[in-house]
C-alpha cells in the first residue's frame, strides 16, 4: 500500500508540475511602469476593438483586437488573434497589453504567456487609466470647417 501511495503522489505531482506550467502567472504592471516601459523600448499592444482604437490610443500602438462586439450587444473572442499576433511580433519582443479598462488585456496576456512568449505584460487600468493620468495619445483628427 505504501508503493502505491508514493507513485499516486508522484504521479499528482507530476500532474501539478504540468498543469502549472500552462497556466502562466500574468504580470500585472500600473501605467506609469508601462510608460516607462515604453519609453525604454517595449512595443504596445492594444487589443480593444477597431471602433475603440480609432478613437482615441497611445502613440505607436497596434491593434489587434482580442474580442470583437456582435450584432447583439455582446462580445466573442478573435479566432484569429494569435495567428496576426505572431505575424507582428516575436515570441521575444518586449509587449505591454493593454484595453480599455485591463480587463481584455489579462485573458490576452494570458494567451500570449501559454503561448511562450517570454516579455509579455498587462497595463492595469487600461486607456481610461492612462487617459485620467494625462499621458499623451492619438486621437482622431476632426475635419476643418
Amino acid at each position: 500500500m505504501g508503493e502505491f501511495r508514493g507513485v499516486f503522489l508522484c504521479g499528482f505531482l507530476l500532474f501539478l508540475l504540468i498543469f502549472c506550467s500552462y497556466s502562466a502567472k500574468v504580470v500585472t504592471v500600473d501605467i506609469n511602469v508601462a510608460k516607462g516601459l515604453l519609453n525604454q523600448g517595449h512595443v504596445y499592444l492594444d487589443v480593444r476593438t477597431e471602433e475603440e482604437f480609432k478613437n482615441g490610443h497611445l502613440e505607436n500602438a497596434l491593434n489587434i483586437p482580442y474580442m470583437f462586439s456582435t450584432l447583439k450587444g455582446g462580445m466573442v473572442k478573435n479566432p484569429k488573434f494569435m495567428d496576426q499576433v505572431l505575424s507582428l511580433y516575436s515570441k521575444e519582443d518586449h509587449i505591454i497589453v493593454g484595453c480599455k479598462t485591463g480587463v481584455r488585456s489579462v485573458y490576452a496576456t494570458t494567451d500570449l504567456l501559454n503561448a511562450e512568449f517570454k516579455n509579455v505584460y498587462n497595463m492595469g487600468g487600461g486607456y481610461i487609466a492612462w487617459i485620467e493620468k494625462g499621458f499623451r495619445v492619438e486621437k482622431p483628427h476632426s475635419p476643418e470647417l
